[in-house]
């Protein structure tokens, strides 16, 4: 059972914290720009750290960026106890998504400091280096190459669309340290708050929700090619890559919703990235190359999803007298969280008199990598007509105070806070 903790938390310091951060990369719309390892990325981190060491943390960086604060606890021979999430953003982010997880984190320490408390386990604070995966894709780089899904080496070498090397990038802006990112799968239990990035919770009048698993996720990118045309000439005998796409695009979507499980969930499916050459308004492209994000709590279906796409392709191929091909980008599946931890949280929404219901992510985070390798939790707060990765994102103080003390709560009783 998770006990209530005294230590004094305070909502409005957290929410202090959340717009001052938000004015670093701020936007006209009211939102976030600090895209990874840009000049702002490095502002960001910068005031990070004057608030850990404010309030007596030790500031580690590891080779990849990731910054580690280290609170001691009563017996440093135990497994630490890790809370974390990202400050990156996307290009037009909002003030809440990953930003929340890290301050969340940041404000459970500067209660401790301030009321002198000890846990019997150490405790990390982490900001993870390329959560969003917006300049260098894939996401979830840092967290990733942490726990053995990357290598450190490929991490490194990977290129933004306009050329930027990551490993250039991160030593030019001053934050690539020395430690070794494979240390944090050492760590002895993640716990990370964030937004849902859905509106289940606000539609239902939840406080809080837990969640117990991440579904599944494939990535796909698709070439159509066919040949160039002018737009004045005939469409008969046309081998219009652009129509030829369009109808595929379309199926993403179809093939998403049509595919359920057993339990009645349908798929979710995105298009995200399109390009097209030449480019041109008056020339029928000969070649079109989209993105797709498939996902799924259903393994099976997730498959089956890849598979009716690359069906689709084909059909359209020898129907349209082009070569439309399917290429998997990246895969990551479903993801149990643990179960103690997610019972901790419960119980202390419980226990808060919170009202919170257990749901799954949809959407990946660093916790699902973390997830392969230590015991792992989320707790999700509500947001605003679930917009996010837009500057419209919003969530209130009371939300957000409410995950800061269901996270709190669990940790503390993770890592056992001396009475």
């Amino acid at each position: 059972m998770t006990s209530v903790s005294n230590i004094p938390l305070s909502g409005a310091r957290l929410w202090d914290s959340l717009m001052e951060m938000a004015t670093i990369g701020g936007t006209p719309k009211g939102g976030s720009n600090r895209q990874t390892l840009t000049d702002v990325d490095a502002q960001g981190r910068a005031l990070f750290q004057r608030w850990g060491e404010a309030c007596g943390l030790k500031l580690t960086v590891d080779r990849l960026g990731n910054m580690v604060f280290r609170r001691e606890g009563r017996d440093p021979t135990k497994a630490p106890v890790a809370i974390g999430s990202h400050l990156d953003t996307q290009p037009t982010g909002g003030k809440f998504d990953g930003v929340l997880g890290v301050l969340a984190g940041l404000e459970l320490m500067r209660a401790l400091h301030e009321a002198g408390a000890e846990t019997e386990a150490p405790l990390l604070l982490i900001n993870w280096t390329n959560e969003e995966g917006a300049r260098f894709s894939p996401p979830m780089m840092g967290s990733g190459a942490a726990m053995g899904i990357f290598t450190e080496e490929e991490v490194l070498a990977k290129r933004s669309q306009d050329g930027a090397v990551f490993g250039e990038e991160l030593r030019r802006i001053g934050w690539q340290g020395t430690a070794d990112p494979a240390d944090l799968q050492k760590v002895g239990a993640y716990l990370e708050l964030h937004i849902e990035q859905g509106k289940l919770l606000e539609d239902g009048g939840f406080d809080v929700g837990i969640v117990p698993l991440a579904l599944g996720q494939s990535w796909f990118e698709v070439t159509v090619e066919g040949e160039e045309a002018h737009g004045g000439s005939p469409m008969a005998g046309r081998r219009d890559a652009m129509m030829a796409a369009a109808p595929l695009i379309a199926a993403v979507e179809e093939i998403a919703l049509a595919t359920v499980s057993p339990s009645g969930e349908p798929g979710r499916g995105t298009v995200g990235v399109v390009e097209v050459h030449p480019s041109s308004r008056n020339v029928a492209p000969s070649r079109v190359w989209f993105t797709v994000d498939y996902r799924h709590g259903d393994p099976d279906c997730l498959t089956r999803m890849g598979e009716a796409l690359a069906a689709k392709a084909a059909e359209i191929s020898t129907a349209r007298k082009v070569k439309a091909s399917v290429a998997p980008f990246w895969h990551s599946p479903l993801t149990p969280f643990d179960a103690i931890l997610a019972q901790r949280c419960r119980d202390a929404a419980t226990a808060r008199g919170y009202r919170w219901r257990d749901i799954p992510t949809g959407i990946g985070h660093d916790a699902v990598y973390m997830a392969r390798k230590v015991p792992t939790v989320m707790v999700f707060t509500p947001c605003h007509g679930g917009i996010s990765h837009n500057e419209a994102e919003s969530i209130t103080p009371e939300w957000a105070e409410a995950g800061l003390r269901v996270l709190a709560d669990a940790a503390l009783a993770t890592a056992g806070l001396v009475k």
